[in-house]
C-alpha cells in the first residue's frame, strides 16, 4: 500500500467553515470528498509538527483539526529530519519564516513517504522549487515524495472507479 504524509493544510481545509471564495470553497469540498471517500486508498501518516500547527488558532477549529487526524500514525522527528529541514532553510529553498514547511518536507522524505499531501503551493508543492528540493533531499540520501493536493489524488481515484 502506498503511503502519504498529511501536513496541516489538509485537516485545515477539511474542517474550515465553507469559504465565500469559490476557489477556497472548492478546495474545501474536494478535501472533504477525498478524505471521506478513503483517501485514495493511501496509508496516511503525519507528525508532531502537524499536530502542533493544527492545534493553534481558534480552540474549536483546532480541536476539530486534531480530532480529524488523531488516529494517524505519527512519524518521529529524528535529528536527520531536523538537519535536512535546516539545510532546506539555510539554502534558501524554503524561507526561514516557513521552517515548519521544511520540516514537513524533511519528515516525508526521511520516512520515505510516497506522497506528501498538501494545499501549500507556496513553499511545499511549488513547481518552481521542486527540482531544487529534489536535489537537496537527494544530497543526503533520500528521495523527495510526490507532492500533490487532495484534488490531484481524487482525480486519479475517480479514474479508477
Amino acid at each position: 500500500m502506498a503511503t502519504a504524509y498529511i501536513e496541516t493544510t489538509v485537516p485545515s481545509y477539511y474542517v474550515a467553515k465553507t469559504s465565500d471564495s469559490l476557489l477556497q470553497a472548492a478546495k474545501q469540498a474536494t478535501t472533504r470528498r477525498w478524505w471521506d471517500s478513503g483517501c485514495s486508498g493511501l496509508q496516511l501518516f503525519t507528525s508532531l509538527e502537524t499536530l502542533d500547527e493544527a492545534g493553534k488558532g481558534d480552540p474549536r477549529m483546532a480541536a476539530d483539526r486534531l480530532d480529524l487526524i488523531r488516529d494517524l500514525p505519527l512519524l518521529p522527528l529524528p535529528d536527520v529530519c531536523l538537519q535536512l529541514a535546516s539545510r532546506l532553510v539555510e539554502s534558501g529553498i524554503v524561507p526561514a519564516k516557513a521552517a515548519s514547511d521544511a520540516i514537513h518536507i524533511a519528515v516525508a522524505s526521511v520516512h520515505r513517504m510516497d506522497y506528501l499531501v498538501t494545499w501549500n503551493f507556496k513553499h511545499i508543492a511549488n513547481p518552481f522549487i521542486r527540482d531544487r528540493l529534489r536535489r537537496a533531499v537527494a544530497t543526503v540520501g533520500f528521495e523527495l515524495p510526490v507532492m500533490c493536493s487532495p484534488e490531484e489524488l481524487l482525480q486519479n481515484q475517480d479514474e479508477d472507479n
